[in-house]
């Protein structure tokens, strides 16, 4: 549990690190929406962003999230551990905070600690994890999907406003689903069996598809509108494919416990999603318009 709370951190914190380079790549002025250049997802703003030390940073973090990502999957369900990484939204909201200077409102600071209670809830209910490895078709039903996400980020890319940064950023979301589960479907670290098992390549195709859209919408809309979908797509489908199919389960008797964390946990990262825009000229730390720190051109 605390991997999992520890990879929430990282990828929280870079997620607000890489919005502000992504951002920058982009060249976004204050008020445009987000709208960028063109439309789908942008290969070279990744090109971009790699030359910006905030998103080297990021991905850093990122790494580090996901050695944590995977220790802890190895001995937690995946509802537990996605759940956890839901929660990297709350880390966003109090990071911007304080890089951004934006003040959190009460609802905002309640929503922390909702997160935090569900989380509490989950790591008391929280069985071992599922003894399943794993059927061949799961293996490629994985592997279609990661293939979907990119298809997703095609379609996405293309819809207007916030619309557009929800669809990515829920492309995103499956993308780093696919990752939970496939880490899972990945029992043997011997090289040939690597290479002759789909879950490998469905975790390097999900993985990076997922970092694909949701730097594109990162840069293309709202942060939090883009994280609310990420967590939407990460957690949900995870679950449910590591309770019936890998067997998931919790501590005896507690079922309902863990139901209830999971959906708190959850709830309480989507009310951050809601209320976490940063107001127009909120904060007393404003920047000149134009300029990748600016409130607005960060949050909106």
């Amino acid at each position: 549990m605390i991997c999992a709370l520890g990879a929430s951190v990282c990828f929280g914190t870079a997620t607000v690190l890489q919005a502000m380079a992504a951002r920058a790549a982009s060249g976004t002025a204050v008020g445009s929406g987000g709208a960028g250049s063109g439309s789908g997802v942008d290969a070279a703003l990744l090109l971009r962003a790699l030359r910006q030390w905030r998103y080297l940073v990021g991905l850093a973090l990122d790494g580090a999230g996901f050695l944590l990502q995977i220790v802890a999957l190895r001995s937690l369900p995946i509802y537990t551990v996605g759940a956890a990484l839901a929660a990297s939204l709350a880390v966003t909201a109090v990071v911007a905070a304080r890089l951004l200077r934006v003040r959190l409102s009460r609802v905002e600071w309640g929503a922390v600690g909702v997160v935090c209670a569900g989380l509490a809830m989950l790591g008391l209910a929280s069985g071992a994890e599922g003894d399943r490895s794993g059927s061949t078709a799961l293996e490629f039903a994985m592997l279609g999907t990661s293939v979907a996400v990119l298809l997703l980020g095609v379609v996405g890319g293309r819809l207007p406003g916030r619309g557009r940064a929800l669809v990515l950023g829920l492309g995103a979301g499956f993308g780093f689903g696919v990752v939970e589960v496939a880490v899972r479907l990945v029992d043997d670290l011997a090289v040939g069996h690597l290479l002759r098992n789909p879950a490998t390549y469905a975790l390097l195709i999900g993985g990076g598809a997922a970092f694909l859209l949701l730097t594109s919408a990162l840069q293309r809309g709202s942060v939090t509108v883009a994280t609310a979908g990420m967590v939407l797509g990460e957690t949900i489908g995870p679950a449910v494919v590591g309770v019936v199919w890998l067997g998931d389960r919790t501590r005896e008797g507690l079922g309902w416990l863990a139901v209830l964390g999971f959906a708190v946990a959850v709830a309480g990262a989507l009310a951050l999603a809601r209320f976490g825009e940063a107001p127009e000229g909120a904060g007393t730390g404003r920047r000149p318009k134009g300029d990748p720190m600016d409130l607005r051109d960060s949050f909106d």
